[in-house]
Formats: structure tokens, sequence, C-alpha cells
């Protein structure tokens, strides 16, 4: 399908405190809000994209708004035209380096052109990518904290498992070995034999460790063993992946495609899970799809699950998608989860629309 030809007029962006419905503790810490901040791109032609960013921490909402101030000078009047964009953004942060809260601000602008583009073709944004809407097996990703005693945990993981979902995702990393493995036997014996339990370490351990922890968890169970050692330490990874035979997870810290082809020719990992907004948006989507598929890894998504079920509906290898409703709040149509898999929407775009109402109440910037 040939995209329509749009002109970038405008960029506001919009910081919101989201509520969250259940806490994330992890070993880095325990966000209680979610950070967004909210992307429209305008142009001439009277289409809106939308996108939103996920930004850790309040402070870098601002920040990453400045950047896209500077964005916007730099590609304001052109066309919407996402390959185009990328390059001549690519040039111009060239010396600072696209990384950071530059690439998220750069990602960011590129969904948003996609959901431009796909409003103005009046089709979904699946269907703009060569695709059609369809179910995309989702799992749990909210709650499951660190801080949780094995009986609490269990008791969320059974609520979050209801609905349908097929999988959960359990946070792990706590100082003692041992505290770790009964919060894991405790929700594992608590779900039935056909959920998944996925957890995550939040790249907590070193690699000896996480080969000690590793091979603890393999008799226990688990469908996937998330960021075990710091997320650029491939050779660890690497070791970790030989020497554990439950199979290791990453990729949200994926700078760009280029990490992601490291970590691979390093074997560092069984599966693959970029991040929409660290990736580059869903032009760096597509050639991490492409780049999983040529290595026959299976490639699930990071957060953003309202645009993520699109990109995973037309990734070859597709696995899983993370599901959390941290957006859910500001969103006039939040993403429909049915029977465990997330419907993807048949109207025009990514499906992202805000509440002006609820924008104006949390909103931060």
């Amino acid at each position: 399908m040939t995209p329509p030809k749009l002109t970038i007029r405008s960029l506001r962006a919009v910081g919101v405190e989201a509520p969250m419905a259940r806490p994330l503790g992890t070993s880095g810490g325990t966000i209680r809000v979610a950070p967004l901040l909210l992307i429209d791109l305008e142009t001439e032609e009277g289409v809106t994209g939308r996108s939103y960013l996920f930004c850790y921490l309040p402070a870098a909402a601002p920040a990453i708004a400045r950047v896209l101030d500077e964005v916007l000078r730099v590609v304001k009047g052109g066309r919407v035209s996402p390959p185009e964009i990328g390059a001549k953004l690519a040039r111009h942060f060239f010396l600072i380096g696209v990384q950071g809260i530059v690439r998220m601000a750069i990602a960011g602008l590129d969904i948003a052109c996609w959901d431009a583009l796909a409003v103005a073709a009046g089709t979904p944004l699946v269907t703009l990518l060569g695709g059609a809407p369809k179910p995309v097996r989702a799992y749990n990703s909210n709650g499951l904290s660190l801080t949780l005693s094995p009986a609490a945990a269990a008791d969320e993981a059974e609520a979050l498992a209801a609905g349908g979902f097929r999988a959960v995702k359990l946070r792990l990393g706590r100082p003692a070995p041992e505290d770790d493995l009964a919060v894991t036997r405790a929700v594992r014996k608590r779900l039935r034999d056909d959920i998944a339990l996925m957890v995550d370490f939040n790249q907590a351990l070193g690699v000896d460790e996480a080969v000690r922890r590793g091979r603890a968890l393999d008799g226990e169970g688990i469908y996937w063993i998330e960021e075990p050692v710091r997320h650029d330490d491939y050779t660890g990874c690497a070791r970790i992946a030989r020497e554990v035979a439950t199979p290791v997870q990453i990729g949200e810290n994926f700078s760009g495609v280029h990490a992601m082809e490291a970590a691979l020719a390093a074997r560092a990992c069984d599966c693959v899970m970029p991040d929409l907004e660290r990736i580059g948006g869903v032009s760096g989507w597509r050639r991490a799809s492409a780049l999983a598929a040529a290595s026959g890894i299976e490639m699930s998504s990071h957060l953003f699950p309202e645009v993520s079920a699109h990109l995973l509906a037309v990734t070859p290898t597709c696995h899983w998608l993370e599901y959390v409703d941290w957006a859910s709040p500001v969103l006039a149509e939040p993403l429909r989860i049915v029977d465990g898999a997330a419907v993807v929407p048949a109207g025009p775009g990514s499906g992202l629309a805000w509440n002006e109402e609820a924008v104006a109440r949390y909103r931060m910037l």
C-alpha cells in the first residue's frame, strides 16, 4: 500500500503521571505512577498521528519534550516519511549520538508518523504494514513485584491470570536466592500447569550468581529468565544461555538494531523482546523483525502493547505481547484483551486517542 502524502506542521508533547493499578517493584526500584509523554503530530492536511513514551522517571519527560522541540525544528515542513525523517535526524544528532532520550524522542516521532499515515489511508496500522488485524497472545506483566511475599505473590498471580491470560511475569532479584526460589514455587504452585510463568531479574545479578540461580530455577517450570545480568553484557548472557536450561530472554534495552545484531552474533539469548522506544519506533521494529526472522529467533514486545500488537501481527517470529495497562487511564479506548489475546483494533491508525479529561487530571507538563 502506498502511504498518502502528509506534511509536518507541529508536534505537541504533554507529560502525565498515570495511576498504576499495581506498582512495579523491581530490583532497580519501585514505580507507583507511570510517567508518560503523550505526543501529537499534526499535519498540514489535518491528520493527527499519536504516540506515547514511557519516561521511567517524571524528570525525564520535560527533557524528552525539549529534544522533541529540536526534532520539530529540523523536520517541520517536511514530508511524513519515516525513512527520510530517520535519516535526517540521524545526521542532525550525529555528534551527540542517537541514544538515550534522543533515541526515545525520535522513536516517539516515528511511531506518530506511522500512525498518521495509517489514519490518512483509512486503515489499521497493521494493514498499512502488510498484515491484517488478528488476536495476539499476551502475558500479563502488571504487578508481581519484588516486594511481595510468597503468599501475596501467589494471590496476585492468580488474579492476573484471570480473564484468560495464559502467562504472567514475576519479578525476581531478592538478596537471598532462597527467597526468590520460595516466591517462584508459591506462584508456580498456584497457577494452572497450562499458564506460563516468566521471571525477570531486571539486571540484578552477576554472571556467576545468574548461573547458580538459573540452574536452581531449571526444575521449577519457568518459561524464560529475563535480563539476569547487565543488559549489554552479551558475553555473560551467552555463558548463562549455554549453562542454564531455561531460555534466556533479553532485548528491552537494545539501543537500536545494531545492538540486537551484536547480541545475536554473541548468542547471548534464546529469544528477544525489543522495546519500541529504544529499538527505533515502528521503523526500528521492522528492521529488528527482519533480523529475528533471518536468525530464526522468536520475538516478543516490551511495553507499549497498543502499538506493539499491530507490529507483532506482522512479525514472522511473533512470540508474546507484554501486556501492561499503564496508559489505559489516559486512553479514550484502552487495548482490549479477550481470552488472553490482544484484540488489534480494526479502525484507522494504531487506535491511540487520548481521554482529554483524564489527561488534564494527571498532567504534569
